[in-house]
């Protein structure tokens, strides 16, 4: 068992995140009680999503069936059908009991999980502060490890109050793959967990945020005829009204290829861990084919399951942003081998907000104990 929700959606049943082992299905029980402490046990529906990608653990929801479960606090998994299990510490709290109309933040990003060292300071408070100049509001970071540099960063933000860090210490429980390919990259469940996470975050937030952007941690969804995302949601949205799920298109930016005038490499920079993406400018050609991995705005109020690249179950349509309108910036290791610079195409995107992003890079690298 991961977290627990209400789903207004239907009929305001009791969701469980979880993760089951899916080569020792067996029949599932939910006890749930209420505040007097009167608990009920009843059958479930468990729902392994479709996408696991081989892996013998999977995102599953287990959803509870019963009656008067809007007045549940906490509830548990079992096998035992008697529901005699009374195992206080491992009972779930029940989140999203009331329905906000109202929301806290208009935009949350989910990163779904930090694993290893994972160490790359300057591309982090980069694109973190490029977030924040298009509008971002909520930055959420699910933490197994990272490098000591990053965790000094990641506790000034926390601070600062934009990025919520949920710990997420799944290796102590599976033991987890490094990857996606379950042939290739050994384990009980895919990158660490990924797709439970995304899900988590979905229905976390499901009534605090009004969107909330699903893409990796050295991605920025960037506008391109917008100056930021509430003006390019402004202009979708009505235009769409029925759609839940944006897809946005992404670019790879080979770190491997610098501009070359050399009018970002700053002094101030070379010390600090990681890749400064003002100096990757040149992007790979874009492939329009349908077959390159899309990233996602959501309504996550219209999203029941999602996967990495498309969601599984969802109300509503869903809608492909044109390429020139949005499309993700992806510093990292070239996809498509060697390209030379005049087979890439010159993108200076994110050289229109350096006014702004180069002082509050720097004030960021000063706070964290950086610069």
């Amino acid at each position: 068992m991961v977290s627990a929700f209400i789903d207004h959606r239907l009929d305001g049943v009791i969701r469980v995140i979880s993760i089951i082992n899916r080569s020792s299905l067996q029949p599932l029980y939910c006890s749930y009680c209420s505040t007097e402490q009167v608990c009920k046990t009843v059958d479930t529906d468990v729902q392994i999503h479709s996408d696991h990608f081989g892996f013998t653990y999977g995102a599953s929801d287990v959803i509870c069936k019963g009656e008067h479960m809007q007045n549940a606090t906490h509830v548990l998994i079992t096998t035992d059908k008697e529901g005699s299990a009374d195992h206080k510490m491992e009972y779930l709290p029940i989140k999203n009991k009331v329905v906000n109309e109202t929301f806290k933040f208009n935009f949350t990003i989910c990163i779904s999980n930090l694993f290893d060292n994972y160490n790359n300071v300057l591309q982090f408070a980069q694109t973190m502060e490029m977030y924040k100049l298009l509008g971002v509001q909520h930055v959420v970071i699910y933490n197994t490890s990272c490098g000591p540099d990053l965790e000094k960063l990641l506790k000034h933000y926390e601070t600062e109050g934009i990025l919520e860090i949920i710990s997420w210490p799944i290796d102590q429980f599976l033991n987890p793959s490094r990857g996606w390919i379950s042939q290739l990259h050994k384990g009980d469940i895919q990158y660490f967990g990924q797709l439970v996470t995304l899900n988590e975050c979905i229905y976390r937030h499901m009534y605090q945020s009004k969107y909330i952007l699903m893409n990796d941690i050295d991605e920025i969804i960037m506008p391109y005829k917008h100056t930021n995302l509430p003006s390019l949601m402004k202009d979708l949205q009505p235009a769409h009204p029925n759609i839940g799920v944006f897809f946005i298109e992404r670019n790879i930016f080979p770190k491997t290829q610098f501009e070359e005038s050399g009018k970002f490499k700053r002094a101030e920079w070379k010390n600090i861990p990681g890749t400064n993406i003002m100096e990757h400018i040149y992007r790979e050609p874009f492939k329009n084919d349908g077959l390159s991995p899309k990233k996602m705005i959501l309504n996550p109020r219209k999203v029941q399951q999602t996967s990495v690249h498309y969601t599984l179950k969802h109300f509503g349509g869903r809608f492909h942003v044109p390429y020139d309108v949005c499309k993700i910036i992806h510093v990292r290791v070239p996809q498509e081998g060697n390209f030379t610079k005049e087979k890439l195409f010159v993108d200076k995107r994110v050289w229109d907000f350096e006014q702004k992003l180069i002082p509050n890079v720097d004030q960021t690298l000063k706070l964290s104990g950086f610069l």
